[in-house]
């Protein structure tokens, strides 16, 4: 097991990817704090993964509120002691007109997606330096910071922005043993993803510009995660990940075989 007996915190367990980085986590022996606003969702996800054998709790949290992450911290130690990693998942979007987004909109995917990524680093790492050990951090971005889609443009902003999150935070905590990473995912198998799967003419247009010709799994991005956060991993340091099938780099949409 890669992660036996590792404590990690990972935000947003109460659906899609989060679910599968919690229960891949937990396949490789760590003990999982899930976080998320959910409660009902979370706590299910909880019971599968103790009824395949695993270790976790869940802690309500809203990864913009400082005081919710201080919670989640208290939480982990009072339950194991420790923190050995964090997984920041946790995200949302905002799909509008570029005048039509208000300043609500831009604040709330910027306060999740980006300030709640350094708020919960920010927590765990302290921890970690005041245990004096080691750890890891993961960030979750997408394919969309380096990309763009027009009517996302708070979204691409706020992905820019962790992968650069991570870059410096790389730099500011590898002396103390922490090495900080992100994952950028493409197109993945989520319930969202379902509409387009099931609708042809968006799904021909998806495949066009996957060169690998299918979409992601959760659990694919859930096994690169555990890789960033496992020693397998212990010289990369500051780095971006695109977990994308090639979405990244095609230049132009590609004729699929009739």
């Amino acid at each position: 097991m890669k992660l036996k007996d590792k404590v990690a915190i990972i935000t947003g367990t109460t659906k899609g990817i989060g679910v599968a980085i919690a229960k891949e986590f937990a396949r490789e022996g760590a003990k999982v704090v899930g976080t998320g606003r959910s409660v009902d969702l979370g706590e299910k996800v909880v019971e599968e993964i103790r009824a395949a054998g695993g270790d976790a709790i869940f802690v309500r949290c809203d990864v913009s509120k400082k005081a919710d992450i201080d919670h989640v911290i208290e939480r982990t130690l009072e339950t194991y002691g420790t923190v050995d990693i964090v997984v920041n998942n946790a995200g949302v979007n905002h799909a509008a007109d570029f005048f039509d987004i208000s300043e609500e909109d831009w604040d709330w995917v910027m306060s999740v997606d980006l300030k709640g990524t350094f708020l919960m680093s920010q927590a765990g790492a302290r921890v970690m330096v005041e245990q004096g050990k080691p750890g890891y951090i993961v960030n979750i971005s997408s394919v969309m910071a380096r990309l763009a889609l027009a009517d996302q443009v708070p979204y691409c902003a706020a992905k820019g922005g962790v992968n650069q999150l991570t870059t410096a935070m790389g730099l500011a905590l590898i002396d103390k043993g922490i090495r900080v990473n992100c994952v950028a995912p493409g197109p993945v198998l989520t319930e969202l993803m379902q509409r387009v799967v099931h609708n042809q003419e968006k799904h021909e247009e998806l495949m066009r510009r996957l060169p690998i010709g299918y979409i992601a799994s959760c659990e694919e991005i859930a096994r690169v995660c555990v890789f960033l956060a496992s020693e397998d991993a212990s010289y990369i340091v500051g780095q971006t990940i695109y977990v994308d099938g090639g979405r990244s780099i095609q230049a132009f949409p590609r004729a699929l075989e009739k």
